[in-house]
């Protein structure tokens, strides 16, 4: 069994969704042999070295899991690009590149964190390609913890009034750079998140039928996608533990 997960959004302020998820770890996630999150783990990240108690806890829990055998793979999203190797040596988990692709249930699938799909939205894609470059990378590294913590609020504050100003197709995927990333890749099914609509689409790629697994933003509920013998399976479910 393998499980995948994205958009938890990880915060202090948010006890109900860290309890859920460290209940998910210790059950759950335990019988699966991986484990992977695409994106957006944490609400904001300010890069390694500035990582909090309530950071560290949620690595130690990554390790206990990763100890017991269970495969721990992580991606970058949007909100937490600058995820690096000290917290990944510490959580006991891999980080992937996006996309990945990556073969699950008998088949070539690309994992995606998402945000790399909404072409439509020239604003934000202009961001993203300013933000994960090479050289803008080595500039944020080397600012003073105080400054990223200034410049990570004001981006997650200008997001969040830019999303809500925009129409709802700017925000989600473009259905055509889809089509073109998953015939480049070369596979019929693409998991991602980001958009935290989820869902499962079919289209056709290449003339042949494909499909396109949303997955869920961890909110009023827990989302987890599981792939198993029986297929590509999402359900939601609630956050506080029984």
């Amino acid at each position: 069994m393998i499980l995948l997960i994205s958009d938890l959004h990880l915060e202090e302020k948010r006890p109900d969704i860290t309890r859920a998820f460290l209940h998910f770890l210790a059950t759950r996630a335990r019988q699966a042999e991986a484990l992977y999150i695409l994106g957006d783990f944490f609400e904001v990240w300010i890069g390694d070295d500035g990582m909090t108690p309530f950071q560290h806890e949620i690595a130690g829990a990554l390790r206990t899991l990763s100890d017991s055998g269970t495969r721990i793979h992580l991606m970058h999203g949007n909100r937490d690009f600058l995820i690096g190797k000290r917290f990944c040596r510490e959580a006991g988990c891999t980080l992937l590149s996006d996309p990945h692709k990556v073969q699950m249930g008998g088949e070539p699938v690309l994992l995606m964190h998402g945000d790399s799909l909404c072409t439509l939205d020239v604003g934000y894609m202009k961001l993203r390609r300013w933000l994960r470059n090479p050289l803008s990378l080595l500039i944020l590294h080397n600012l003073p913890l105080a400054t990223r913590q200034k410049l990570a609020r004001k981006l997650r504050n200008e997001s969040r009034a830019q999303t809500r100003m925009k129409a709802s197709e700017i925000v989600d995927v473009t259905p055509e750079e889809v089509v073109r990333v998953m015939g480049e890749y070369g596979v019929r099914t693409l998991i991602h998140g980001h958009t935290h609509r989820p869902a499962l689409h079919e289209l056709t790629v290449g003339g042949q039928p494909a499909r396109r697994i949303v997955l869920g933003d961890w909110d009023r509920q827990g989302w987890a996608l599981q792939v198993d013998a029986e297929g590509f399976n999402q359900a939601p479910f609630e956050l506080t533990p029984a």
